[in-house]
């Protein structure tokens, strides 16, 4: 895959996805269905962060939905490792705003990202990790409008919605998740 190093060579799985999915191409849909541990996470990982990195400007450019929040916090530790091992992206902002403290760090680092809920408020990240229940706070409280003025002032800079886990959102759960 053009611009990034990974530890291992893709799985066919994988390398489809990023083709698919790359935003210097005509990025389409996708849907990955493969085993626990098979590296779902890296199908969408690296061409969301290739598209951070050639995207000018602030804004959130991609939210990313786990259906608990323990996942979320567990995926934002490989964001950030990513991160920190790619110099191509440095600079990069990856904030988990999922229920719990507001107050956290305020800066990435080598295995932890944007945590504090004002600092990403002040100044979004690039990658949202959230929930849908929270998602819909964040889109509806007033006091969390700021994280969007980015992308107000420009919707194109949001070119990423993932759905991780999407097989636990049915019933009135998978109707709330496709009315947001």
């Amino acid at each position: 895959f053009p611009g990034f190093e990974t530890e291992h060579p893709p799985y066919a799985h994988q390398e489809q996805a990023w083709r698919r999915l790359v935003s210097s191409g005509a990025a389409a849909n996708a849907l990955v269905a493969t085993g626990t541990g098979s590296g779902k996470t890296e199908c969408f990982l690296y061409p969301v962060l290739d598209h951070c990195q050639r995207a000018a400007g602030p804004g959130i450019k991609a939210i990313v939905i786990y259906p608990m929040n323990a996942l979320a916090t567990d995926q934002a530790k490989r964001f950030a490792e990513v991160i920190h091992g790619q110099p191509s992206l440095k600079g990069l902002r990856v904030g988990p705003f999922v229920g719990g403290d507001a107050r956290g760090s305020q800066a990435m680092g080598p295995q932890q990202v944007i945590t504090d809920k004002e600092a990403l408020r002040q100044n979004p990240p690039d990658v949202l990790l959230t929930n849908y229940k929270m998602l819909d706070y964040l889109l509806l409280r007033p006091k969390d409008v700021s994280i969007w003025r980015h992308n107000q002032a420009d919707p194109s800079l949001l070119r990423y919605l993932v759905l991780d886990e999407l097989h636990t959102y049915d019933g009135a759960q998978g109707a709330d998740v496709a009315c947001l």
